[in-house]
C-alpha cells in the first residue's frame, strides 16, 4: 500500500535547495552551500547542466519538482528554495517553490524581484531578497527561517 503521509517537516535544520549551485568550489554557490552543510543543514542542488552530477555528496537536479520528488519518497521536503539566479529567472523558481509547499524563497546577494516576491508572499512563503543565507547564519540574523 503506498504512504500517503504528508512530508515530516524538518525540525532541526530546514533542507535548502539552492537554485543555481556550482560544481566549482571557487563560485560563490559553492561556497555558500558548503557553509551551510557544514553547520547541519541539508543541501539539495538544483541546476539542469549538472542533473545526476554528486555536489557536496548530493545528487543534483534538474529542478525543484524533481528534488522534491525524490524527498518526498523518504518523507522529507524542501524548506528553503536559495536562488544564485538572475532576478529575471526567479518567477519561474517561485511558480515551483509554491508547487512544492517550501516555506522560503531566498534571493541571493543583488537578486530582487518585486513581483515574484510579491506572488510568493501572496502563497504564504517568507522571502528574503538581496541577501546572503550564510552571511545572515554568520551573524545570526536568522529572520524565523533557520
Amino acid at each position: 500500500m503506498p504512504n500517503t503521509s504528508a512530508p515530516v517537516p524538518n525540525a532541526a535544520n530546514p533542507i535548502i535547495a539552492i537554485v543555481g549551485l556550482s560544481t566549482k568550489p571557487d563560485r560563490p554557490s559553492y561556497g555558500v552551500a558548503r557553509y551551510m552543510q557544514e553547520r547541519g543543514y541539508r543541501i539539495i542542488p538544483v541546476n539542469p547542466m549538472h542533473v545526476g552530477v554528486q555536489i557536496l555528496g548530493e545528487p543534483c537536479y534538474a529542478n525543484l519538482f524533481d528534488a522534491a520528488k525524490a524527498l518526498a519518497a523518504d518523507q522529507q521536503k524542501i524548506d528553503i528554495v536559495d536562488c544564485f539566479r538572475k532576478a529575471e529567472d526567479i518567477p519561474p523558481i517561485v511558480g515551483e517553490a509554491i508547487m512544492i509547499d517550501a516555506r522560503c524563497v531566498w534571493m541571493q546577494l543583488g537578486i530582487v524581484n518585486e513581483a515574484a516576491a510579491a506572488k510568493a508572499r501572496a502563497n504564504g512563503i517568507q522571502v528574503e531578497m538581496d541577501s546572503c543565507i550564510k552571511i545572515e547564519h554568520a551573524l545570526g540574523n536568522l529572520h524565523g527561517i533557520l
